[in-house]
């Protein structure tokens, strides 16, 4: 998989092309709704400070088991 930027992503189309080499382009795909939305959630937690230490969370986790 390759990330090239547009510059880049025209040459390497061009050779593959050129030697006739078949690729597949598969553009970005949009993150789902609840995943953006997840995201969105700790964004506000982190503006809202309801944020915890790594340690903190290493803690948590480890009662839980």
């Amino acid at each position: 998989m390759l990330y090239p930027t547009d510059d880049q992503e025209k040459l390497i189309q061009a050779f593959l092309e050129t030697n006739d080499i078949t690729f597949l382009k598969e553009d970005e795909e949009k993150l789902p709704d609840y995943v953006l939305a997840g995201i969105k959630k700790g964004q506000e937690d982190i503006q809202a400070g309801r944020t915890i230490t790594l340690e903190e969370f290493k803690k948590r986790l480890s009662s839980a088991r």
